[in-house]
C-alpha cells in the first residue's frame, strides 16, 4: 500500500479519542490575527493569545473550534469576554490559528479538533481563566496609568474604574500604552466570576456568524478563490480499496479547459481551469479499476444481517469487555425469567449541505490548506506527509463548514488536493466533490447487530444485563495505535452501553466485524443505535413488569436527580399519563450519553396497511450542566433530534458487492421541513459543569419512536431504519 493510501487509509492516525445573527459590533475573521492587524491603524495591544484590544476599545478574542452550526463561534469567545468583562458590542471573533499547543483542547490531550460535543467541557475552563489573566493585565496597566493600588481597581463593561476618585479607563485607552507585566499576572478558578453574576453564561447571545449566512457573505470551505487557481473533479473507484489499473484519457484531455489528468490512489482526477471543465472530463474518462479488495465481498442483505445476528448472539465468541461489572451471565443463567432481543442498523450517511472540497497550494516545502474541516491537527499532519515536509512548514485555515457531523476529520479530499498541488507547484488546486462523490465515498456510520438479554426475578426486577455490539470499527482505522493498545476496544463503534440506571450485573461486549469497509463517526456514533436497544427493551421490561415505563425508568434512576429532573419535566411537557386520540400513542427515551441528561417523548401514529410511521409531536428535556447559552442548546437539540428522526424512519445506506447503491437526495432520502414535525425543548441549567451538546438530542429519538408504536400495535421494532416495509412485515407477523 503507497503512502498516501495509507494516510486516507488511517485518517486521525495519531488522534487519541476520550470517547467530543450578530449584535451591533459583533464581527467575525477567519484566519490569525496577523491577517488582520492590516485593518486597524494601529498595533493592537495583546494580552496574550487569545485576547487583542486595539486603540478603539475593539476586543478581538480567538476561537479555537471549527464553526459548523453549532454555535461554538459564538459560545466560546463569550467564554473569553465574561471573566475579562468585554463590552460585548465592542467583540470582534477571529478563528484561532492552527497551533495546538496554544489553542487544542486540553480534552483532546491539546489538539485542534472539534468532535464528540467536546468544545465547551473542554474550553470551558482554560477560556475564561484566559480572560480573567487579560482582565488582570489590563488592571496593572491602569494602575500604572492611575497611580493607584491595583487592588482599589475594578471593572464594568470594556472599562477600569477606580471608585475612590470616580475615574474610568476604557480598555481602549489602556491599550493605547500598554505592556505586558513581568512577570505576568496568573489567574485561576479562583479568579472567576460566580454564575451568578456572569453576564453572558447562561444568557443567550445573538449568534456572531448568522448576519454574514443571512446576507450571503459567509465563506465555507468551497468558496475559497485564489489568484490563478485550478479546479480539479476526481473520479473515484467504485469500491472502496480499489486503484486504477488501466485509463484511457484520450477524450478527457480533449475537453476545453482540462490541464492534466492526474493518477491517484483514490482514482482519477482531472485538473481544468474551470469546474464545468473538470466535471465534463470526469464524464469522458475511460477507466478499468482493479478487483482485490475485501470489500467487494460485502453486500448489505439479509445474508449478512443474519451473519451479525450469529455473532451477536453466540457468547461463546471471542469479544472485548466495553463495561464489565459483576456477573452478568450467571445472574442471567439463573433468572426467573429472561428477556432477549436483537437489534439491527443500516450503515447511513453524513450529507453535509456543504460537499468536501479542499484548496491547497505547494511552494517547495510550504504547503497552505483552505478546508472547512472539524481538526487542523491531523489536516496539518496530512498536508506534511503528502506534501514531503514537516508540520511546522503547514498552515491550515478553518472557514465555516457547512455541516460537520464527524465527517470532516478524516481528511480525503485534503489529501487529494495536496497530492494534485504538489505535481503543480505555485498553482493553488481547488478540489471539489460532487453530491454522488460524497455519499457514495462517504465513511459512513457502521452496519451494526446487537443482541441484549435480561434477566428479570420473579417480581419483574432486573438481576442482570448482557449486552453485546457486532460492528465495523472506526477506531482500529483511525486510531490503530490506540484500538491495539486497548485490545480492540471501540468507544465509537460500540460505545454507549453504559447506563446509570440501578442494574445490577452489567456487562457490556464488543466484536469487531471487519468486512473491507471503512466507516466513519457519526453524530452521536454509537449511541444513535446502542441507546436503541437499550431503550426499547426497558419498555419490555415495564411490560413483563406491569409498570408505566416512565415510572420504571423513575425507580430506576433514582440515586441520579439530575436524571429524574429531565424525565419529570418531558412527561410533564407531553402530558403523558393524558390518553391521546385513537391511533395515537407516546414513547419515551432517555440518554445520558456524553454525560448530557436527555429525555425525550414522542408522539406517533401508524398506517397499519402501508407501515407508514406518522410522528406528530416530538419533546425533549435536557440538562447540560451549566447552559453556556440557553437558546442555542434548543437548536443544537432541535438539529440533532431531526438528524435522529431521518436515521430512524428512512436513511440508510446499501452496498452490494461493495458498490453503494445510493448516490444523491433522489435514492438517499433525507428528512424535509415538511416532515419535520413540532418540537418543543426545555433546557433544564444547572449548576454542574457543562456538557457538550451537540449530539444529546440524537439517541432518545428512535427508541421513543419504536416504544410509542408498540404501545399502538403491541410489535416491536428492532430495525433501523423503521422503514415503512418492515414496519409492515412486522405488524402482519412475517418478522
Amino acid at each position: 500500500m503507497d503512502k498516501i493510501h495509507k494516510i486516507q487509509m488511517h485518517a486521525l492516525s495519531r488522534r487519541s479519542f476520550l470517547v467530543a445573527s450578530g449584535a451591533v459590533g459583533v464581527a467575525v475573521t477567519f484566519g490569525s490575527f496577523d491577517d488582520v492587524q492590516s485593518a486597524h491603524a494601529a498595533a493592537p495591544f495583546q494580552a496574550n493569545a487569545w485576547v487583542t484590544i486595539d486603540g478603539d476599545g475593539t476586543v478581538t478574542i480567538m476561537s479555537p473550534a471549527s464553526e459548523m452550526g453549532q454555535g461554538a463561534m459564538t459560545a466560546l469567545p463569550a467564554l473569553v469576554a465574561e471573566d475579562l468583562d468585554a463590552d460585548w458590542n465592542k467583540v470582534r471573533v477571529v478563528q484561532s490559528p492552527d497551533d495546538a499547543k496554544t489553542y487544542g483542547n486540553p480534552q483532546f490531550f491539546g489538539l485542534l479538533i472539534t468532535v464528540g460535543s467536546r468544545a465547551i467541557p473542554g474550553y470551558y475552563e482554560k477560556l475564561r481563566i484566559a480572560g480573567a489573566q487579560a482582565r488582570k493585565i489590563l488592571l496593572v496597566n491602569a494602575a500604572d496609568t492611575l497611580k493607584v493600588p491595583v487592588e482599589e481597581l475594578t471593572t464594568e463593561p470594556g472599562a477600569v474604574v477606580h471608585a475612590k476618585s470616580g475615574r474610568k479607563l476604557g480598555y481602549g485607552d489602556i491599550a493605547k500604552n500598554a505592556t505586558v507585566p513581568n512577570p505576568i499576572p496568573e489567574a485561576t478558578k479562583a479568579d472567576l466570576k460566580p454564575i451568578a453574576q456572569c453576564r453572558f453564561i447562561g444568557k443567550d447571545l445573538p449568534r456572531v456568524e448568522v448576519p454574514l449566512e443571512v446576507n450571503g457573505s459567509a465563506k465555507y470551505g468551497i468558496d475559497t478563490q485564489l489568484p490563478n487557481m485550478l479546479y480539479a473533479s476526481v473520479l473515484h473507484a467504485p469500491v472502496q480499496g480499489e486503484k486504477p489499473e488501466k485509463i484511457d484519457d484520450a477524450a478527457a484531455k480533449a475537453v476545453k479547459g482540462v490541464v492534466q489528468v492526474t493518477p491517484l490512489p483514490s482514482g482519477v482526477a482531472v485538473v481544468g481551469e474551470t469546474v464545468e471543465a473538470t466535471m465534463k472530463g470526469k464524464a469522458a474518462l475511460k477507466v478499468t479499476w482493479s478487483t482485490t479488495s475485501a470489500a467487494r465481498n460485502y453486500t448489505t442483505n439479509a445474508n449478512t444481517a443474519e451473519e451479525y445476528r450469529k455473532l451477536a448472539s453466540d457468547w461463546t465468541q471471542k469479544s472485548v469487555d466495553m463495561v464489565k461489572e459483576g456477573n452478568a451471565a450467571g445472574a442471567i443463567s439463573s433468572a426467573a425469567k429472561v428477556l432477549s432481543a436483537e437489534y439491527l442498523s443500516d450503515h447511513v450517511a453524513h450529507v453535509c449541505m456543504e460537499p468536501m472540497s479542499a484548496t491547497v497550494v505547494v511552494n517547495g516545502d510550504r504547503v497552505e490548506i483552505w478546508a472547512s474541516n472539524q481538526s487542523p491537527s491531523d489536516m496539518k499532519e496530512f498536508g506534511a506527509q503528502v506534501g514531503g515536509t514537516t508540520e511546522d512548514k503547514v498552515k491550515v485555515n478553518t472557514p465555516l463548514l457547512g455541516g460537520g457531523f464527524g465527517r470532516r476529520t478524516d481528511g480525503d479530499e485534503v489529501v487529494e488536493a495536496v497530492a494534485l498541488a504538489k505535481t503543480m507547484p505555485g498553482r493553488p488546486i481547488k478540489v471539489i466533490w460532487s453530491r454522488e462523490d460524497d455519499i457514495q465515498q462517504d465513511m459512513w456510520r457502521q452496519f451494526a447487530a446487537q443482541r441484549v438479554e435480561v434477566g428479570l426475578d420473579a417480581s419483574g426486577n432486573i438481576v442482570g444485563w448482557r449486552h453485546r455490539v457486532v460492528a465495523q470499527s472506526y477506531i482500529a482505522r483511525a486510531i490503530p495505535a490506540a484500538f491495539e493498545k486497548t485490545g480492540g476496544k471501540d468507544v465509537v463503534s460500540a460505545g454507549g452501553g453504559d447506563f446509570r440506571y440501578a442494574v445490577p450485573n452489567h456487562q457490556v461486549d464488543y466484536i469487531r466485524a471487519a468486512r473491507g469497509i471503512e466507516i466513519g463517526a457519526w453524530r452521536a456514533t454509537a449511541s444513535g443505535y446502542t441507546k436503541f436497544a437499550i431503550e426499547t427493551i426497558l419498555d419490555e421490561v415495564a411490560a413483563v413488569k406491569g409498570v408505566d415505563p416512565l415510572d420504571l425508568r423513575l425507580a430506576l434512576l433514582k440515586d441520579h436527580p439530575r436524571a429524574l429532573t429531565v424525565l419529570q419535566t418531558v412527561a410533564e411537557m407531553a402530558n403523558w399519563k393524558q390518553k391521546r386520540p385513537d391511533g395515537r400513542a407516546l414513547g419515551i427515551a432517555y440518554s445520558d450519553a456524553l454525560n448530557a441528561y436527555t429525555a425525550a417523548v414522542v408522539e406517533v401514529s401508524v398506517d397499519r396497511q402501508s407501515g407508514q410511521i406518522h410522528v406528530h409531536h416530538m419533546w425533549a428535556a435536557v440538562d447540560p450542566g451549566i447552559a453556556v447559552q440557553p437558546k442555542n442548546v434548543v437548536a443544537q437539540m432541535e438539529g440533532a433530534m431531526i438528524f435522529g428522526l431521518g436515521a430512524a424512519l428512512i436513511e440508510q445506506i446499501n452496498l452490494k458487492n461493495g458498490v453503494p447503491q445510493e448516490s444523491n437526495f433522489t435514492d438517499y432520502r433525507v428528512m424535509r421541513m415538511s416532515d419535520v414535525p413540532p418540537i418543543e425543548i426545555k433546557v433544564v441549567s444547572t449548576d454542574n459543569p457543562p456538557t457538550g451538546i451537540g449530539e444529546a438530542g440524537v439517541p432518545v429519538v428512535a427508541p421513543a419512536i419504536a416504544n410509542a408504536v408498540a404501545r399502538l400495535t403491541g410489535k416491536r421494532l428492532r430495525q433501523l431504519p423503521m422503514l415503512p416495509s418492515r414496519v409492515q412485515a412486522v405488524i402482519k407477523g412475517a418478522a
